[in-house]
């Protein structure tokens, strides 16, 4: 298997885990994806893959049906964002096209027919932007959109008009959220057309000051404004959060030196955690990490956060099933072992 996106730490990457873009899309041809025969679900399903197998992007595809996959297996999916609960959980044929970097899904059947979704590493905005395009424009040679002058691409929810377009980082905010000043960025990013949320999007809660931050305008602006906005929106919150570290290494070296380290003791030692009191520590050691105060693998970090998810945690233990507690002691198990390597 080639090493995935996620496996790296990229531009900003003390701060910035992961961007991402993502394009909403339907086909003329067929209703809506609610309105759609299971009969017309697989047809989308098989004109949108067979659209990409003969395109010039489309080599390193694997075609998944989410029908064929248990349970786990689609959440663990979901755990790695590669994608949405909704598509998860959904009825009916529907299916992802995943690159084998998993950098690129292609949801199909969702709420919109297909939703063109890259990921890449620290801050890259403007590249997932490009990669995301040129799919788009080789599945728009074959396929026919749903297009009007005046809306744009048309969609399901009206909020994604226009562009069809969002785009987002994920941030590890640790000081901000230290100091209580989360609240008050969320508003303010908010008069700009930015929403602040948690680790997996809409109504998900943050955990290990992990955030979402992605635009919620789509009409109205083209492609490569929405991404310069949000890079200009990211950089600055970028510098909020080095301020508020480089304050607390000031005024409570000690403190902070403690935690930190108590932390990675609790990690290398401890028999059974849950996934929020995991998290919490990891992003201990990742902002001891980029202030230099403990000598630890950043990327490492970055794809312990996915692994130690409950389905990822179970689907990478071989078994079928694990209880709450037999979770909290495998994950402790793994944890400890890297601590120790």
């Amino acid at each position: 298997m080639s090493k995935m996106w996620y496996m790296q730490n990229g531009k900003e990457g003390d701060i910035v885990l992961s961007t991402r873009v993502r394009l909403a899309r339907n086909l003329s041809d067929f209703p809506f994806p609610g309105n759609l025969t299971p009969e017309k679900q697989r047809e989308v399903v098989d004109v949108v893959a067979s659209a990409m197998a003969s395109s010039d992007v489309g080599n390193d595809f694997k075609l998944i049906d989410m029908t064929t996959l248990t349970e786990l297996e689609r959440l663990q999916l979901v755990e790695k964002h590669l994608i949405s609960r909704d598509l998860a959980t959904g009825d009916g044929v529907r299916a992802v096209l995943l690159s084998t970097d998993e950098s690129v899904s292609i949801m199909i059947n969702e709420e919109d027919h297909l939703r063109i979704q890259v990921l890449g590493t620290g801050l890259c905005l403007d590249d997932c932007l490009k990669k995301a395009m040129r799919i788009d424009d080789a599945l728009d040679r074959t396929l026919k959109y749903a297009f009007d002058e005046k809306l744009g691409y048309l969609t399901k929810c009206p909020t994604n008009l226009g562009t069809g377009m969002r785009a987002s980082a994920m941030l590890h905010l640790p000081a901000l959220t230290q100091g209580n000043a989360i609240r008050e960025l969320s508003a303010s990013v908010g008069k700009l057309g930015f929403v602040i949320r948690g680790l997996y999007g809409e109504g998900s809660v943050a955990k290990g000051a992990l955030y979402q931050i992605s635009n919620q305008l789509t009409l109205g602006f083209d492609e490569e404004t929405i991404v310069k906005r949000l890079s200009d929106v990211v950089e600055q919150m970028i510098e909020h959060e080095r301020n508020y570290r480089e304050q607390a290494r000031k005024s409570g070296k000690l403190w902070l030196e403690d935690k930190i380290w108590r932390s990675a003791g609790i990690l290398t030692y401890a028999r059974s955690i849950s996934t929020d009191e995991a998290m919490q520590l990891l992003s201990d050691l990742r902002l001891g990490a980029s202030l230099g105060i403990i000598d630890t693998d950043i990327d490492k970090l970055n794809s312990l956060l996915w692994e130690i998810q409950p389905a990822n945690l179970i689907k990478n233990s071989g078994k079928e099933k694990l209880t709450p507690e037999q979770r909290d002691i495998r994950r402790a198990e793994i944890l400890r072992d890297i601590m120790k390597k």
